[in-house]
Parts: structure tokens; C-alpha cells; sequence
């Protein structure tokens, strides 16, 4: 069974059209239902560190949904502390000050259809989105960077998402700017702020293999170069790096880290109706070749039959087939989400308990879900359940996130749950 993001079921006319369209055609309503317009107000100050704000000189680049989520999330605890001329007299915050998003819009449909929302959400914010088709032919990163060099030249700050992709760590050789900001990516920040501290070259975590293969090669000047921009600066140089994050992160000496309190989320959307039943969280590392397919749709139903879980929140990787699959073997309704989780459930109807696999949602959701009834879970990754091609640092990755995931109910997996 499979439905919509708000659960409304989807007729499956034709074979395989069992999941729900993964983006529609053309530009998308200028406004989503459920989703408020803005109310501008004060948000917490936080641990006191305070943020850059943004500007008419900032330019962010995203390529994932939970990457402008965060790009907002960023603008929104700026304006807070350093918004023009502070608060206003009767207490709220000042409209932010404008800051261009520059989307390199990805192949996959689910996620640019998430992009998509989530940018009519950045322009609700008052600022301005650059949709670029960055990989639409053989000659689109050209045409890409080539359009998009004049505002590298005169930002005076860059906000990235992903500093493991070779197209934003292309774009920062470019740029002049003297302040760089990354907002989470998810995991995916852990493993970058662990390498720069180790003056390692940023290698994706579930990448297999010495990372030295023709293409890495050819691009090694360019990372390197990137790198070196990420890196900060001695004490008392002109340049700035920058963390916002809700990762739990140690940080080299120079970075200036802010703390993600998802304060914009919980200022737009909820607080959720919370109903009876559990939901699960789905996750790509079937289709990234770290767990075995066959493992993890046992353990997905292990974790329904014993949780009582109904619905299952797939994550916008994973592939169409092994959802039909799953909604076969577990009788779970699929849902796919047309914007990030954190939204989601912020706005609800959520499950009263949230199960994951280790991702980033295990450090997220409490936060976004703060002041609700709603309790997150998370299942450890069995090491028999690792593909024969996983990186070898795979497991270690993985018991990190959980491990370090903070107000959330741990759930190693043993046979006795596989049992039922």
C-alpha cells in the first residue's frame, strides 16, 4: 500500500505506477497547501554563538532539500541575532535581509520535486532562488558556472550544503569571498569535519575504494584548492569559516560553529497531531551498496511487527522497486514525502514513536519535535547486514551516528526481534 506525502492513497493504474509521481511537470503552485505564510518572530538566541547575517552579498548553493532546509534554517537564526537594525519595537524580528539560493538542481526526479517545495519556501522567505539546470547536458556545468561567475566574484559570503561535491568545490575556487558557511548535510558533516581536522582530502564516507581513480585525479587541483578554502584561516586572518549544525561535531580550532535549534521549523509548521501508531523512517543505504536488500526489508518488518508501526517514510533515494517490494512484504504504507521529514513531521499527522536506521533524522527530529509527545528510535546496523562492497569504514561510520544521537531510544537488533 502506498500513498501521497499527506497519506491520500495513489490508484495504481499501470504496473510499477504503485508509488506516487515523483515530480510534476512545470513550475509548482506559488503556494502549498498547509503550509503558512511566514510570521516573522523573534526565535531563541540558542548557546549564544552568533551567526553572520546574511546579506545582499550572500550566495548559498544547494543540491538536496535537507540542504536548503538548513540554508534557511541558517538565514532565519541570522536575522535573529544580527537582523538590520535588530528587533523591532514590538518585539518581533525584522524581515530578513535578502540572500540568493542557487539550486544545481540533480538529476533525480524525487529530489528535485522536493527542491522544488522547498524553494517556494525560500521565496515565502523573502529570498531570492536561482534554479540552474547544472547537469542538463554536456554543456550545462559550463554554461552553469559561466552565468554564475560574476556573483561568485562579488559575494562577500558562500553558504554550501555538500563540500564533498565536486561542483561546489569547483564554484569555491572561483570566489573571492572572505566568509565561507556549510550547514549540514546531514551525516555526511560529521565525516567532513573529522577529515578537515585530520588535513585529509574530503572522500565520502560510503565510497569504497582509494578515492584515486582518472576522474578523481583530473579534479585533484581543484579539491585540493577547495580544501584549503574550508580551511580556516590563523588567528587573526581575513578569512572565516563557519559551521551551522545540529550534528554533534568537535570541530578544529578556527571554526566558528553555530548551533541548528530548528527554530524556523518549529516557528512555521506544528505542533503535529500525534496519533497511536509508530511510524518508520526509511533509508538509502540499500541503494548507496552498503546493506543488503534481503537484511534490511526483514528488518523493516521486524521493527513494524514489534513497534506497531502502519506507515513507512521512504527515503527520496530509495528505489522504486524495492518499495513495491517492501508494501508487499510488510503490508506497511509507503509514503513518499514531497519535503524533508523534519517538516513532516513537524506538521504532522505523526506516528507517537519514530523508528530510523542510523541517518540524520536521529539527530534532527528531536529537535524539530520538541515540546511534542513524540519519541525517536533508532535501530542499530547489524555488521552481518553489510554488502561485500561496503567501505570498510561503513560500520564505524554508522555506530558513530547512533551512538552520538542524542534524547533517542537506542534498539540494537537481535534475532529475537527478527523472530517477531
Amino acid at each position: 500500500m502506498v500513498s501521497s506525502p499527506e497519506g491520500t492513497r495513489a490508484a495504481a493504474a499501470t504496473p510499477g505506477a504503485g508509488i506516487p509521481p515523483q515530480e510534476t511537470t512545470g513550475s509548482p503552485a506559488r503556494r502549498l497547501l498547509g503550509v503558512p505564510r511566514q510570521r516573522h518572530r523573534t526565535a531563541p538566541s540558542g548557546d549564544g554563538r552568533r551567526a553572520a547575517a546574511p546579506d545582499s552579498a550572500t550566495l548559498a548553493f544547494v543540491e538536496s532539500p535537507v540542504q536548503l532546509l538548513n540554508v534557511l534554517e541558517w538565514a532565519h537564526a541570522a536575522t535573529a541575532e544580527d537582523g538590520p537594525g535588530g528587533p523591532a519595537a514590538d518585539g518581533h524580528a525584522t524581515a530578513p535581509p535578502a540572500l540568493t539560493v542557487v539550486v544545481l538542481s540533480p538529476h533525480d526526479p524525487m529530489t528535485r520535486g522536493q527542491l522544488r517545495r522547498m524553494a517556494e519556501l525560500a521565496r515565502d522567505e523573502g529570498h531570492t532562488v536561482r534554479w540552474e539546470e547544472a547537469r542538463g547536458g554536456p554543456t550545462a556545468p559550463m554554461r552553469t558556472i559561466g552565468g554564475l561567475t560574476p556573483l561568485l566574484r562579488r559575494a562577500h559570503r558562500v553558504v554550501i550544503g555538500d563540500p564533498f561535491s565536486r561542483y561546489v568545490q569547483l564554484l569555491l575556487t572561483l570566489t573571492k569571498a572572505r566568509d565561507l558557511v556549510v550547514v549540514d548535510d546531514g551525516t555526511a558533516t560529521m565525516e567532513f569535519i573529522s577529515q578537515l581536522a585530520r588535513g585529509e582530502r574530503l572522500v565520502r564516507w560510503h565510497r569504497h575504494g582509494s578515492g584515486r581513480g582518472p576522474r578523481d585525479l583530473v579534479f585533484a587541483p581543484f579539491s585540493a584548492t577547495a580544501r584549503r578554502r574550508l580551511t580556516p584561516a590563523p588567528r587573526g586572518g581575513r578569512r572565516t569559516v563557519g559551521l551551522f549544525s545540529s550534528m554533534p561535531v568537535e570541530v578544529p580550532p578556527g571554526v566558528d560553529v553555530t548551533t541548528n535549534e530548528f527554530a524556523w521549523t518549529r516557528a512555521r509548521f506544528g505542533p503535529p497531531r500525534v496519533m497511536g501508531a509508530a511510524d518508520i523512517v526509511g533509508t538509502s543505504l540499500v541503494e548507496t551498496g552498503v546493506v543488503d536488500a534481503d537484511r534490511y526489508l526483514e528488518a523493516v518488518g521486524a521493527l513494524a511487527r514489534r513497534h506497531g508501526a502502519t506507515r513507512y517514510f521512504a527515503h527520496r533515494r530509495e528505489s522504486t522497486e524495492k518499495l513495491r517490494r517492501l508494501a508487499g512484504e510488510t503490508g506497511l504504507e509507503v509514503v513518499r514525502p514531497d519535503l524533508p521529514l523534519e517538516l513532516i513531521a513537524r506538521r504532522g499527522p505523526i506516528g507517537r514513536l519514530i523508528v530510523s536506521f542510523p541517518s540524520t533524522v536521529v539527530h534532527t527530529l528531536p529537535l524539530a519535535l520538541v515540546g511534542t509527545q513524540v519519541k525517536v528510535a533508532v535501530c542499530d546496523i547489524d555488521p552481518q547486514w553489510l554488502t561485500a562492497n561496503a567501505s570498510p569504514r561503513a560500520q564505524g561510520f554508522l555506530d558513530g551516528v547512533t551512538g552520538t544521537a542524542r534524547d533517542v531510544q537506542r534498539l540494537p537488533f537481535t534475532q529475537r526481534m527478527a523472530a517477531g
